[in-house]
């Protein structure tokens, strides 16, 4: 049986140590950044609108996707984190269910990433692409679900690793794959074959078409 008071309190503490790492939003910000106003502007020239977007705006969808992708899967760093503090002992000692536990931890992954992407779609409805307020939260809400998924993904790998050096190695096998495969940054239509076959078991390809 669920524990909704064991679920709030997990997400409360989740919630503490993220808005007390601001470093933490910030630096995750970096990359997305990096890639749509120093590569979305530097490719432009070179590169033909898609669909009467300029790269930049074509690009953008893929980017929030790389927002929630990155930050949801890494938060299983945090689970072995809790493991080297014991937390994670005390809580299964609890009498609460491990599903209790596990939907506390994933409810906090997703809250980062929701507010990271928030910011980020922010940031190109005011300097990239026009958004109402009805695509804003549209945008929001599509990226619940994924986010929901991928954290469940990177907490599943985080809870069997012993280490975080072994997670982080692990990670830049999947995430990156997942990212580039996903046609995040180039038109899948006009891709190579195989690109176009792997994209189809990427679920990172469907957050992009979201």
């Amino acid at each position: 049986m669920l524990n909704f008071n064991a679920i709030y309190a997990l997400l409360l503490r989740e919630a503490k140590i993220y808005f007390r790492e601001k470093e933490r939003i910030v630096s995750i910000l970096v990359s997305p950044l990096l890639f749509l106003f120093v590569m979305g502007k530097g490719m432009a020239g070179g590169v033909s609108p898609v669909a009467g977007y300029t790269y930049q705006q074509f690009i953008f969808p893929g980017i929030m996707a790389m927002v929630i992708l990155f930050t949801s899967i890494t938060y299983g760093l945090y689970v072995i984190w809790d493991k080297r503090l014991d937390f994670l002992k005390e809580v299964l000692a609890a009498p609460i269910s491990r599903t209790t536990l596990f939907i506390g931890k994933s409810a906090g992954g997703m809250l980062g990433a929701i507010i990271e992407t928030a910011l980020l779609v922010l940031i190109g409805a005011l300097l990239i692409i026009p958004l109402s307020p009805a695509k804003i939260l549209l945008s929001l809400a599509a990226a619940v679900p994924i986010s929901y998924m991928l954290t469940n993904l990177g907490l599943t790998i985080g809870a069997r690793m012993k280490s975080m050096e072994g997670f982080g190695l692990v990670m830049s096998f999947l995430t990156w794959p997942m990212f580039f495969f996903s046609g995040a940054l180039f038109d899948l239509a006009a891709a190579a074959p195989y690109i176009r076959v792997v994209s189809l078991f990427d679920p990172v390809t469907y957050a992009v078409d979201l």
